[in-house]
């Protein structure tokens, strides 16, 4: 007989919350930890929001993909697995130096030319910043992966209901939004839910482009006491405590989606 795994205690996590009380307890015992985490707890702010609007722009643009590799017609089915293949085959780091001073800079010459002959005053590309940069970067690169997931979804939704819909005299807007999307978010969140996870951690990367986050932080004040060892304890620290955090509220998530009868 196969046990009932999801009714285990999870030990797991007393084991995660009583290392996290030692180590939180630990930093704020010793007067240098304690003033590093208040200085990295600065860069949690820039990390919260760079992660929120690269995640929300990706998922929408991820959505965008995915509807083109459904479409009826070949040019987009076309176009979208070209994006998704070419943006997925390229490493995080490099899209990252990429957009920051390839794509950004080209973009501010496309802008100058689209609007010289309005008299526009010029932009330099040194006024768009680098956060900004770091944003676009992360939101091209996870719309790809996240174009998989949106489309894996929607395919997962019986066909024969959507035939029903199309015959109640249903518009194929109407289809997609009453009952292909609320059965394929089922599908959808639990993956989504892992690459916000992913998305948190590879928020990091911006750091080389001197974005002030929680990881460039660290660097900054590890150059400037040479206690790399308390420094990057606290960096990883306070990664933990977020990415575990929301692990646990996507389990809690997915736990109530599973409890929601489906008709």
């Amino acid at each position: 007989m196969t046990p009932k795994r999801d009714n285990d205690f999870p030990w797991w996590l007393v084991a995660v919350l009583a290392l996290g009380a030692l180590g939180y307890g630990a930093v704020l015992a010793d007067e240098l930890q304690a003033q590093i985490l208040a200085t990295l707890a600065k860069g949690v702010q820039v990390t919260v929001f760079v992660t929120l609007v690269s995640f929300a722009l990706a998922s929408a643009l991820g959505m965008g993909v995915a509807l083109m590799s459904l479409s009826d017609h070949r040019l987009p089915r076309q176009l979208a697995r070209f994006y998704t293949e070419i943006v997925r085959g390229i490493p995080m780091l490099v899209l990252l130096l990429y957009v920051a001073f390839v794509l950004a800079p080209a973009l501010v010459e496309l802008r100058n030319w689209a609007l010289g002959w309005l008299g526009v005053e010029p932009a330099r590309t040194r006024d768009f910043p680098m956060v900004w940069r770091a944003i676009l970067a992360l939101t091209i690169g996870y719309s790809a992966f996240i174009a998989e997931v949106f489309r894996a979804g929607l395919l997962s939704v019986d066909e024969g209901q959507v035939e029903a819909a199309q015959a109640l005299g249903l518009s194929r807007y109407q289809r997609f939004r009453l009952i292909v999307l609320p059965q394929a978010i089922r599908t959808i969140l639990p993956p989504l839910g892992n690459d916000f996870v992913a998305m948190v951690k590879d928020s990091s990367l911006v750091s080389v482009l001197g974005v002030l986050d929680v990881t460039q932080l660290g660097k900054v004040t590890a150059a400037g006491n040479f206690r790399y060892f308390e420094t990057y304890n606290v960096v990883a620290l306070i990664y933990l405590t977020m990415t575990i955090t929301l692990s646990l509220a996507l389990r809690r998530l997915e736990a109530r989606l599973r409890e929601t009868p489906k008709g």
